[in-house]
């Protein structure tokens, strides 16, 4: 039983986020504060989880995953109400009629600090629940329902596009200079999120372009999916300004904009540094690895990224740990808060990009390796010698 309801971790860190959104003042801070102490601190003390269970009943599991999109909507409700000069759709007088806690009085006290972190706090669920697993569902191309779901949760980051750029061409380019999401050794990662996010919009509106020419259809047509997924996140816009207005529009924006950043940070940091011909066949080496156990239960598995690129069509719950792929630093969250330090952060990833090219790199990456060393502006990777290397 407990192998189904680990997944269910990742919904109950959403619960402090929806107790301060609803309780306001400093409780604001409540959310953000409390994941981010919960998963950085789990990793660190439980270790990683490398058991690969079996389930005799999948469906429970699928329904954790279709369960996503009724979370992310409220907890983007709860962040418009809070910011709204209005009891949208009578929330406030029904939590206070329920519990005797005047919490529209408590609304009034919100400060701007308090407003940041509610931003900050739906941003990082949004992107834990709605993006991650919007990516574990439209991998799932033949189901329809599965299709649909996923792409509307990746509509609350403005980031649809990620289901036909990430599944037709990040796992197809992965690792080499085609691929927008794999970042070179030595780019910090304010740099890949945007160069990551400008490039993937563009590799996904071309992938569809191609696709749509050889079906002989308009690409300035419903037919393009890049386009239908832009109109998914216009109309959530539109219902932001429906509820709480302009602030409300500007609101779910900002948190939009957030959650897509912390998926171009999980790029950068599955990714950075590491090479790969993109004629050869991707392997679990091709990148950073994660077993640690609150961060692999809270992203459903996402953390078991290699086994994931080395076969991209395998449930969640299939994956394998991998413990002799590349690891990372740490878990995810721990990770992502050492990336914003770019100096520390070149300084913890040298040894390990090195340590990639002498024990999994073949002859034809180091030569790509040697190339990206020299264009790193590192000196420490600039004045490598690969040629004794033996693989």
């Amino acid at each position: 039983m407990f192998n189904y309801v680990k997944y269910q971790l990742v919904y109950l860190l959403t619960l402090p986020l929806i107790i301060g959104l609803t309780l306001g003042g400093n409780w604001l801070f409540l959310g953000f504060i409390s994941a981010e102490i919960f998963i950085v601190a789990g990793d660190l003390w439980l270790g990683d989880d490398t058991k690969v269970a079996s389930y005799k009943h999948p469906k429970w599991l699928n329904f954790q995953l279709y369960l996503a999109l009724p979370v992310v909507l409220l907890i983007n409700f709860l962040l418009l109400w809070s910011f709204a000069d209005t009891d949208i759709f009578g929330y406030g007088a029904a939590i206070t009629q329920l519990t005797g806690i005047d919490v529209l009085a408590a609304r009034e006290t919100n400060t701007i600090a308090g407003y940041v972190f509610a931003v900050l706090g739906c941003g990082l669920m949004t992107a834990v629940i709605a993006t991650n697993i919007g990516h574990e569902l439209t991998h799932r191309t033949s189901d329809k329902i599965a299709l649909f779901i996923g792409r509307w949760l990746l509509a609350f980051s403005w980031d649809v596009g990620f289901s036909i750029e990430h599944v037709y061409g990040h796992h197809r380019y992965v690792g080499s200079s085609c691929d927008p999401a794999t970042a070179p050794r030595g780019r910090n990662v304010y740099q890949h999120i945007i160069i990551s996010t400008i490039k993937g919009n563009i590799s996904a509106w071309e992938l569809e372009k191609k696709r749509l020419q050889k079906q002989g259809r308009s690409v300035i047509s419903l037919y393009n999916r890049y386009i239908r997924g832009l109109l998914m996140s216009l109309t959530l816009e539109l219902a932001a300004y429906y509820l709480a207005g302009w602030v409300g529009m500007m609101v779910f924006t900002l948190n939009a904009l957030f959650a897509k950043a912390i998926l171009e940070i999980v790029n950068y940091m599955e990714h950075y540094g590491i090479v790969r011909d993109p004629a050869s066949r991707v392997q679990p080496y091709h990148s950073w690895n994660t077993n640690k156990r609150i961060s692999s239960w809270a992203t459903f598995n996402l953390t078991r990224h290699s086994h994931h690129h080395a076969h991209g069509g395998v449930p969640f719950h299939q994956l394998k740990p991998y413990e002799d792929a590349p690891m990372m630093i740490n878990g995810y969250l721990t990770t992502i808060f050492l990336t914003l330090i770019p100096p520390l952060w070149q300084k913890l990833m040298i040894p390990k990009v090195m340590e990639w090219d002498k024990h999994y790199a073949s002859a034809d990456e180091l030569k790509l390796a040697e190339k990206a060393n020299q264009q790193s502006g590192i000196k420490q990777l600039q004045q490598l010698d690969y040629s004794k290397i033996q693989t």
